[in-house]
């Protein structure tokens, strides 16, 4: 499992293991003993530490061993790099759902209505731009073209919601 692996967490948000983290408390927790020593005394191979501690991701039960070492559970080495968004009425929803007092059919009617009434009540909110995007080149590129890159971005928007509004699309 590469260090790009997300697993889902449960906050709503993605997270990645910090192994700079986890490599950083390895080397201060073994202090003056040898790799071999720590490695003998957390209980994984000479070579498994000396990897996590450079930065390598450990196989699972490593991981769990050198955590029980440290002393800390494996969730301190676990870092958010992405939240997702909920909207309003998701959350909602979402407390609706997980409410004991509810039954799921009767948080699922409630859900309904709120969905339908956002859906009938929200509007778009004026002057919020439509298509946004990140330019890393944005500094190097002549001037003026971010900006006519965005008005061809609008454009191409208007023109794509033109056609589904007309069912061509």
């Amino acid at each position: 499992m590469s260090n790009e692996a997300l697993p889902q967490a449960a906050a709503g948000e993605i997270e990645r293991l910090d192994l700079a983290r986890l490599g950083a408390m390895l080397r201060e927790r073994r202090g003056s003993l040898s790799l071999r020593q720590a490695a003998a005394d957390a209980n994984v191979s000479f070579s498994t530490f000396s990897r996590v501690e450079s930065g390598s991701q450990p196989d699972l039960t490593s991981f769990m061993l050198l955590c029980a070492w440290l002393g800390v559970p494996p969730s301190e080495f676990f870092a958010p790099i992405a939240p997702r968004e909920q909207s309003g009425v998701d959350a909602a929803i979402s407390h609706l759902s997980s409410d004991p007092r509810l039954a799921p059919e009767a948080a699922g009617k409630i859900a309904d209505v709120l969905r339908t009434m956002y859906d009938a009540l929200a509007q778009n909110v004026a002057g919020q731009p439509v298509v946004a995007c990140h330019l890393r080149a944005a500094s190097v590129l002549r001037p003026g073209v971010p900006e006519r890159l965005n008005k061809l971005l609008g454009t191409m928007n208007s023109e794509l919601e033109r056609l589904v509004d007309s069912g061509r699309l």
